[in-house]
């Protein structure tokens, strides 16, 4: 993900270290200098996320990271950031919690991530990595998707895909071309107005106004951004509905449940924000129950049940504390929940 940022022209990275993604800010601190760009060790969580406030409202390519608690203390930086329709990149990996919880992986901060965590009425753009691969594939696009929408994006990962190894290719990557001299505070030229970067407005009126912008925005990314893969889902009649480290553990466990001659799917979110309501929906019509697994006490499975408006089961199954599911586990759940379809033919 660092070698990612620097390839994705990432001007300047500010962060404070805390497990399980300091070698984020390790490596950037080792080679961003080589490319002339900044890197700064912030004193703090809140003070990184308000280096990154300035450096985005100068028109450059930010980016901070953290995990949970760390993330949690970015709030409010965050909410202002997408007041002032800044873009940048923010990546958690996720670790169990509340509290300082551990240092392994979890998906408790979904709530946090998706329904705004700060205050106010706004949403980041939410990518969900399932692999290292994806991991250095979501930079590319997350600073991307800020850019076309003046937006943060948040590349959501956890404690496991962040330490794990595998092959990674970094895919030819052009930098598009963004006038940024509408808005960037990059000094005043002569011929134009001065550039006013803020998230305040004191007039409710004009508050208000500001607020409808935002929603309009939301609203086309909603309309153009959603983004999921689906796996057997043809002929299923039940379907695993997981992200992250949760669907690969699924992938397995649907797997199993095909040797046995079940009908069992998969789809993975890749935005958590969007999210896939429509699809999830379509498959309602086809499918007898859905089953959310995911890293935590049931909070991505509230989605799936409002995109299926009720139209068949939505069951849970979930671990917590860094506790991890075998396929094995996830299958027989699977099994135990299915046994009246069984008994009544």
């Amino acid at each position: 993900m660092a070698e990612a940022a620097i390839q994705a022209g990432c001007d300047a990275y500010f962060g404070y270290p805390i497990t399980p993604q300091s070698e984020v800010l390790e490596y950037l601190a080792r080679e961003m200098p080589k490319h002339n760009r900044v890197v700064m060790q912030a004193e703090s969580e809140i003070a990184s996320i308000n280096m990154v406030y300035g450096a985005a409202g100068a028109g450059f390519r930010a980016m901070t990271s953290s995990s949970s608690p760390g993330i949690s203390l970015m709030l409010e930086g965050i909410s202002y950031l997408a007041g002032a329709e800044l873009p940048c990149l923010i990546v958690n990996v996720n670790r169990a919690g509340p509290g300082l919880g551990t240092i392994q992986p979890g998906q408790g901060d979904y709530f946090q991530s998706v329904k705004g965590g700060g205050h106010g009425d706004y949403h980041l753009i939410v990518l969900a990595p399932a692999s290292v691969q994806e991991m250095a594939d979501f930079v590319y696009l997350g600073f991307d998707l800020a850019d076309k929408y003046r937006n943060p994006v948040l590349i959501l990962s956890d404690g496991a895909i962040g330490q794990m190894m595998e092959k990674v290719q970094f895919k030819p990557y052009t930098r598009p071309l963004v006038d940024k001299s509408s808005w960037a505070t990059t000094g005043k030229p002569a011929g134009r107005e001065r550039n006013y970067i803020t998230s305040l407005f004191i007039q409710p009126e004009k508050m208000e106004q500001h607020n409808l912008k935002l929603e309009a925005k939301f609203q086309e990314i909603r309309d153009t951004e959603v983004r999921f893969e689906e796996y057997n889902t043809t002929d299923a009649e039940y379907i695993f509905v997981a992200y992250g480290l949760s669907a690969r553990i699924c992938q397995k466990a649907m797997d199993l449940a095909r040797d046995k001659g079940l009908k069992v799917g998969l789809l993975r979110p890749i935005t958590l924000y969007p999210y896939p309501y429509d699809r999830l929906l379509e498959l309602a019509d086809q499918v007898k129950m859905m089953l959310c697994v995911e890293l935590n006490s049931g909070q991505m499975v509230e989605d799936v049940q409002l995109a299926v408006k009720g139209k068949i089961p939505v069951t849970f199954f979930g671990k917590m504390g860094g506790m991890m599911p075998t396929p094995e586990e996830i299958l027989h759940h699977l099994e135990n929940l299915i046994q009246p379809y069984y008994a009544n033919g």
